[in-house]
């Protein structure tokens, strides 16, 4: 054979060969267009969510209870006597106990409710109510913020979101997303 035969061979192949590659890349790209968007089953992190929720209103009444001794120490100071002499309008006993008072039921509703939520993430329904959960985890304090946040940015994420429609099939996750 000659140079310019094994040169125009060579050229007819490379030819050849571009033309595959841009069939292939032409079909592969109407076929991804007909894919859905997750060729893999997605994973999220609502059953570590769920104990992570557990653990926070677990936390939150446990923290109830610095109000509730707030609340005894206003008690306190209600009852033991004190100098007559002083005139005001309130006690100071009445505004720990109404402060404590206060803190105490803010609290304790804030941890049930988050054992609420962590209930229903294991159930994966009532998404909007873990949702509200979530945002208002985000105002009681570091742990809440990182809570809440990283939740409410699971939460939407649509695989999840499909998660807590009402015909959805856990062995066939794909068929239930839009």
């Amino acid at each position: 054979m000659s140079i310019a035969a094994t040169y125009n061979k060579k050229a007819t192949l490379m030819e050849t060969n571009q033309k595959n590659q841009q069939q292939f890349a032409q079909h592969s790209a109407s076929q991804q267009s007909q894919q859905r968007y997750y060729n893999y089953m997605p994973t999220d992190n609502l059953n570590t969510f769920a104990t992570l929720h557990l653990v926070k209103g677990i936390l939150t009444i446990l923290f109830s209870l610095f109000f509730l001794l707030y609340m005894i120490i206003g008690t306190v100071m209600t009852f033991a006597p004190m100098n007559e002499d002083v005139d005001m309008p309130i006690h100071p006993g009445n505004i720990f106990v109404i402060i404590g008072g206060i803190g105490f039921l803010i609290t304790v509703t804030i941890g049930v409710l988050t054992l609420l939520a962590s209930k229903y993430i294991k159930e994966r329904r009532n998404y909007n109510f873990i949702f509200a959960i979530a945002v208002i985890n985000c105002i009681t304090g570091v742990l809440g913020i990182v809570l809440g946040i990283f939740t409410i940015l699971d939460l939407n994420k649509p695989h999840v979101q499909a998660q807590f429609q009402p015909g959805y099939d856990p062995l066939n996750p794909l068929e239930n997303m839009q």
